[in-house]
């Protein structure tokens, strides 16, 4: 980024320079990769799954060698590959173990940290070839990534400005206040083609350009940490693992728009991302870099933590601006901008945490570095948290452009054992289904648009042959329709509508009719909806409704669901083949429904069934038949 007014940029560069290296200081650091060292996963996900008695054990087992000086442990953020938690790597090598016991650490010591070597049946296996991968940057998983906001995360201490900083943090921030040219910094940010993280994907620099344009008493800057999603937890992931990311990301744009003073809202369901925040900020301010005179620039901003109630309307910016202001969160009419009417009324630029988590990259590295990398219209990386019936899930950042098949097949080690991939669901609750025939799409705004799909802030749901997409698409309109604010008809009755109509279908009582109406009353909601809470809330619908349309005829023309999942269209029998009288489903049935003698055939009765599959799942003899059709759906309505 070019300073403009390059004759007062030395002196006040040298001056930047010597408060930057005096708030630094080296020997709190961790170290660097070369060091040795034992990083911990500390990230949400390894915390519940054991990460403290870990921590214990490798203390303990250190201190009884005599190595508690020698080797440093390091607690870092989530590493990513969650579903493998909690995870330990040896450095510097880099040698990684996935899922350990406290048992485990005395052989990783002696062998990978007093030794050389590795404790092979401890090794990550590769769910694909079963083969052991010793170090971590060999496991596909990481190999095939680009990280850009995750760059340093989950190799740094969370809690310790000077891990961030010996890794180059808060430089850009230095750059850009020796610079002293805000419209620079915005022209970067344009020239870059970054774009809103958070689901919209407006051109970051242009709202920062039209903020500080519009006129106001003051001008606001807040970042949005309200991650509703289910299946989603990007944002909480940068925030617990590198909060000081975030911060110098706001830094840089609060002094872009010429604002003093900004808010990262956070729902209260993280309290690991609050509290490590907290002590960044409180580490920031600290040491000179944030407050009043950052840097002896003369420039002071701020920020404030503000936690919501965990409402997912909040995540739309007007609503989440009343929720600060200490209103109800309600959206208000979309012809209102927050850029010039946001907070308190006043000029305010609102972006997501991973839309901040990249600004330090972008300005350190330059604009044209980023745009490098992605598609003509969607330039840079993307976050997405992959999830759901696919072997390796966890966060995962890829350039803009990657295909679908590459994230969810080639990083997420594709389908569990037996199954075959059925549909991907992007953009959060409101996003859309995509089929199999669609796996090679490149990843974009326009092209996941263009197929009834949306970016939105990069929750990637997998589902295989199991699903029944009717069900599938009416559990995230469930979600939609209860957080709905209630304000605007559409959104409150429609979606309650359109539920309802779901719910004749999935058992057993809708009709072709119910179909069109769907497609009506989702056009109506979208048009209607005052914001985009209602106005994407039909997505899985349509998108199912497109892509698996006999699925829903399945079950109105045929009383049958196809995946056995809906329990009103599924009747349960005993093979009379199969059966050996063990009594196994006897003992499991929650309601008395399985009657029979040991080692005499077994019955269902149809009455008592509630179709919970507890009988399939304990049988071992697969002797339990599921039926689905006209007959099932004459029995579910007989009861």
């Amino acid at each position: 980024m070019a300073a403009r007014n390059t004759s007062a940029a030395s002196p006040r560069a040298a001056r930047i320079d010597k408060v930057l290296r005096a708030a630094f200081r080296p020997q709190n650091t961790t170290g660097s990769e070369d060091t040795l060292k034992i990083r911990i996963c500390a990230g949400t996900t390894c915390n519940a799954s054991g990460r403290q008695a870990l921590t214990d054990a490798v203390r303990k087992s250190l201190d009884a060698r005599g190595l508690t000086d020698k080797v440093t442990v390091v607690e870092t953020g989530c590493h990513g590959l969650c579903q493998e938690g909690p995870i330990v790597v040896v450095h510097p090598r880099g040698v990684f173990y996935p899922r350990l016991k406290p048992r485990d650490i005395d052989a990783i010591v002696e062998t990978s940290v007093v030794g050389d070597g590795v404790v092979d049946k401890l090794l990550y296996r590769d769910p694909a070839s079963g083969a052991s991968v010793a170090l971590e940057k060999d496991i596909p998983f990481y190999a095939r990534q680009t990280r850009v906001a995750r760059a340093i995360n989950g190799f740094i201490d969370p809690t310790s400005i000077d891990d961030y900083l010996a890794r180059g943090g808060y430089s850009a921030l230095a750059k850009v206040l020796a610079a002293a040219d805000p419209m620079a910094v915005i022209d970067e940010i344009e020239l870059s083609g970054l774009r809103g993280r958070g689901g919209a994907g407006f051109p970051t620099g242009k709202k920062w350009r039209y903020c500080r344009d519009n006129p106001g008493d003051k001008h606001y800057i807040i970042c949005n940490g309200d991650e509703g999603d289910p299946g989603a937890f990007m944002d909480r992931a940068v925030l617990e693992d590198n909060p000081h990311s975030v911060i110098e990301g706001m830094l840089i744009a609060a002094f872009a728009i010429d604002a003093d003073e900004g808010y990262i809202y956070v729902r209260h369901e993280y309290p690991l991302a609050v509290a490590r925040l907290r002590h960044a900020l409180a580490e920031a301010r600290d040491r000179g870099l944030l407050g009043a005179d950052i840097f002896g620039t003369g420039w002071s901003f701020d920020l404030r933590i503000n936690q919501g109630a965990g409402a997912f309307v909040c995540g739309e910016s007007t609503a989440l601006t009343a929720s600060i202001e200490g209103h109800r969160g309600m959206p208000r009419g979309k012809h209102i901008r927050t850029v010039a009417h946001g907070l308190w009324q006043q000029p305010t630029s609102l972006n997501n945490v991973e839309t901040y988590a990249t600004v330090p990259w972008i300005v350190n590295h330059g604009a044209k570095a980023f745009a490098a990398m992605g598609t003509d219209t969607s330039k840079g990386t993307k976050i997405f948290s992959l999830t759901g019936k696919v072997r390796n899930s966890g966060l995962v950042e890829v350039p803009m452009g990657a295909s679908l098949r590459e994230v969810i097949f080639e990083i997420g080690g594709g389908m569990l054992p037996g199954r075959e991939f059925k549909a991907v669901q992007l953009g959060g609750p409101s996003g859309g289904c995509l089929p199999a025939d669609l796996l090679d799409t490149p990843i974009d705004f326009e092209n996941l648009t263009a197929y009834g799909s949306m970016m939105g802030s990069g929750g990637m749901v997998v589902v295989d042959d199991t699903t029944c997409m009717v069900d599938f698409a009416k559990y995230f309109l469930k979600f939609t329709a209860d957080e709905s604010c209630g304000k605007c008809v559409p959104c409150r009755v429609g979606t309650q509508r359109m539920l309802e109509i779901l719910e004749r279908i999935t058992a057993g009582r809708g009709t072709l009719d119910d179909l069109d109406r769907l497609e009506q009353l989702s056009d109506d909601v979208i048009e209607g909806s005052l914001c985009q809470l209602g106005g994407s809330a039909p997505n899985p619908v349509l998108t199912t409704l497109r892509y698996f349309r006999d699925e829903y005829v399945a079950h109105v023309i045929d009383g049958r669901c196809p995946a056995k999942v809906c329990r009103p269209l599924i009747r349960y029998t005993v093979s009379k083949i199969n059966c050996n009288g063990c009594h196994a489903c006897f003992g499991a049935c929650p309601t008395n429904a399985v009657s029979g003698e040991r080692q005499q055939l077994h019955k269902i009765d149809q009455k008592l069934c509630i179709q919970c599959d507890t009988c399939r799942q304990v049988c071992n003899f697969d002797a339990i038949d599921v039926d689905t059709g006209v007959l099932a759906v004459a029995e579910g309505r007989s009861r």
